[in-house]
Parts: C-alpha cells; sequence; structure tokens
C-alpha cells in the first residue's frame, strides 16, 4: 500500500495532525495501535483548557498553548463541543508565595495571556467561600472541554475530508527504501480476523496496512515516541529524546461540591501541584501528583494510605474545610516526559530536517500538558515543518 503521507499515533495531538494535512489536500494514513483513539495521554488528562500562564517566554509550550487556547475554543465553539469556560484561581497560601505569585503573573503577561488579573483575598474568596488564601490570580480564559467528545470530533473531521484511519495496528518497523520514502511494516494488535465492517470505508484492514510506504511520516505517539524513532538512522550528533514515564494519580471528590471554579496552589517548577478541577458535568477531582516510574502502568496505588493523606494536607492549604474521607480513588494518567527527574524541564520537542537531517520526517516527543489545549496549533506547527521540507 502507498500513500503520501503517514501518522502514527492517534491521540489528540496525531488526530490534529492528520486532520490539518488532510484539510490542506494531502492523501493522509493514521496508524494507532489501539482500537480507539486517544486511549492513553488524552483520554487520561484534566481536561483543562489552560491559558498559558506558566511556560517559559518564547518557548514551543507558551507559543502553542497560547495559540491553541485561542483555536481550541474557536473550534469547540463551532463545533459544539463539550467546553465550560470556568475560569481559574491560582492562590497563594502563605506570605512567602506572594513573590511567587507576581512572578507567574509578569511571565503570563510576557506569553501574551489574556485577561489575567490579580486579586485580593477578600476578592477570591467572594468568589468561592470556602476557599483560604492571601493573594490570587484571576484567569478567566481558562476552561474545561469534554475530551471524548474533541477526539471523536477531530476524527470525523479527518474521516468526512477523505482520511483513512488503521486501527488496532502496531508499527513494528520502519525503514527507508533506495527512493529514500519511508516503508512502515506493522502488525493487528488486536487478535481479532475481522476488524472493520464492509461499510466502514475509512478505515483499512490489517492486511492492507502490514507494509505502507509514504514520502512522508510523521510520529506522534506519545509515549511510544521514542521507540519508534530510533528505528530511523539519522546524521551524526542527533539523538531521539528519551521518554520517562510519569503517573500523575487523581481523587474524585464525593459529596457536594463547593466550588464553581478551578483552584489551582502555585507551581512547583514544572509540577502544578495538587489542584482542584471540574468536569463538563460539575464533578471534582484532584490532582495528579508526580510518580516517576519505570514502565507505563494505570494501577493506582495508595496501599498504605499515604498518598490519601498526603493529597488532604496539600489540599486543606487552600481548603481547609476539606471533609475527613472526602477522597475516593479515581483515574490515573502517564505522561511522556522528555528529562528525568531532577533534571531541568524540557520545551515540546518537535524535531523536523534540520534537527535530525531526514528528510520528510517529523517527530514529535514530550507532548504532555498542555498538548491537549496546544493541539491545533501543534498540528499547524508540525505540518509547516513537514510540508517545507
Amino acid at each position: 500500500m502507498r500513500t503520501e503521507i503517514i501518522v502514527v499515533g492517534a491521540g489528540v495531538v496525531g488526530l490534529s495532525i492528520a486532520r490539518c494535512l488532510k484539510l490542506r489536500g494531502y492523501d493522509v494514513l493514521l496508524v494507532e495501535r489501539h482500537p480507539r483513539a486517544g486511549m492513553e495521554v488524552s483520554s487520561r488528562s484534566s481536561e483543562v483548557v489552560h491559558a498559558g500562564l506558566y511556560y517559559k517566554t518564547g518557548s514551543l509550550r507558551a507559543r502553542l498553548c497560547v495559540a491553541g487556547h485561542r483555536k481550541l475554543m474557536d473550534y469547540c465553539s463551532h463545533t459544539g463541543v463539550g467546553l465550560r469556560q470556568v475560569g481559574k484561581l491560582i492562590v497563594a497560601t502563605s506570605e512567602h508565595e506572594r513573590p511567587l505569585l507576581h512572578a507567574l503573573a509578569a511571565n503570563a503577561v510576557a506569553n501574551g495571556v489574556e485577561g489575567l488579573t490579580r486579586i485580593s483575598c477578600a476578592d477570591a474568596c467572594r468568589l468561592e467561600p470556602e476557599l483560604e488564601c492571601v493573594d490570587a490570580l484571576w484567569s478567566p480564559a481558562t476552561a474545561i472541554v469534554d475530551t471524548h467528545q474533541l477526539l471523536l470530533s477531530l476524527q470525523s473531521d479527518f474521516e468526512d475530508a477523505g482520511g483513512t484511519i488503521a486501527f488496532k495496528t502496531a508499527v513494528t518497523d520502519i525503514t527507508r527504501d533506495d527512493a529514500g520514502a519511508f516503508v512502515v511494516t506493522t502488525r493487528d494488535a488486536s487478535g481479532d480476523a475481522a476488524r472493520v465492517t464492509s461499510d466502514d470505508a475509512a478505515r483499512v484492514t490489517m492486511d492492507d496496512a502490514a507494509r505502507v510506504t509514504a514520502r512522508r511520516l510523521v510520529l506522534a505517539a506519545g509515549l511510544g515516541a521514542s521507540a519508534l524513532g530510533t528505528m530511523l538512522r539519522y546524521r551524526d550528533g542527533y539523538a531521539v529524546p528519551s521518554t520517562y514515564p510519569v503517573k500523575g494519580h487523581y481523587f474524585a471528590l464525593s459529596g457536594k461540591v463547593p466550588f464553581s471554579r478551578l483552584i489551582y496552589p502555585l507551581p512547583h517548577g514544572a509540577w502544578l501541584g495538587i489542584h482542584l478541577t471540574l468536569d463538563i458535568a460539575g464533578r471534582a477531582k484532584f490532582g495528579p501528583d508526580l510518580a516517576w516510574c519505570e514502565k507505563v502502568d494505570y494501577a493506582f496505588e495508595d496501599e498504605d494510605g499515604a498518598r490519601r493523606a498526603r493529597f488532604e494536607r496539600e489540599i486543606r492549604r487552600y481548603w481547609p474545610a476539606l471533609p475527613d474521607g472526602a477522597l475516593q480513588p479515581g483515574a490515573t494518567g502517564v505522561r511522556p516526559k522528555i528529562y528525568a527527574e531532577h533534571e531541568p524541564v524540557a520545551d515540546f520537542a518537535i524535531h523536523g530536517p534540520r534537527d535530525h537531517g531526514v528528510d520528510g520526517l517529523v517527530a514529535l516527543y514530550g507532548i504532555e500538558s498542555p498538548g491537549l489545549t496546544s493541539c491545533l496549533a501543534i498540528a499547524d506547527y508540525a505540518a509547516d515543518v513537514l510540508i517545507s521540507n
């Protein structure tokens, strides 16, 4: 089978890139090892649409978050994907945190974040009477999105435009032929003999996708990106970034939710702290924490109750009235970080030929938060890099 472009990975970023390229008129095959889109990183996030406060000015994270926020808000408005602009309070809970709050505000202004204002403790508590703090920032642009609806909408856009998806298809090898085209070898990742129905014209069977040749290739495989990247040879001096899986646990709140906005403590480096988020239905959850791990593992770990106790302690810094026993084990997610524990935070890595020397290849590594917010801007950026070479 031959196609013009292969995109590997149907998370929210891979889907966005495939959609973008298809809408620009290219023949695109999207390959995904799972039965549905977004079953790893995308479906296990906080679902927050970030305004862009936290990221280093000038970095890809900052630029693509701010641009992606606008694009995603517009997209959801036009398509009907569930989204609520609930806003977010970032709070200082002690006097020594005030300078950190002011520095965060200055960073947000430098990044072009819209609408951010500093408000007094009294004003913050008028908005959220259960809150306790000494100072606060108000980010009215922060929103929450229904990730499931977003994934389905992006997939529909891609398929309606004539794009082809091969689900349950794992990439086992990537080589280049004598003409410089990419030869992608796959295997059936489902164990099912019949994977598609006759009316599923936008999707292909395993036999069709077992060996595919393409002029251009995009690796957007999240947790699996580094393993795929090492299948290719690069110019001297380039190394594929290593991916470090980091698990985050979420506790759900039982009982009535006393907040109508998101509540975030001040960040600690790249970690945004144990924050309160809401979903589209108004349910509350707290987290995530950071648990560096050796492999991808979604089990919720708290056998001795130490994790719950740590969450309760952190939450009571800004919500002292958290009832005993109100936290229930919830979901976990695993993020694909490209820096090890205690190393400096790395920017998004979107590597094209200028980086690695391979014509026709764009590889994305370390696309974690704010990847969901940035997905449409990342798609434009990656597509521009791909087709300019």
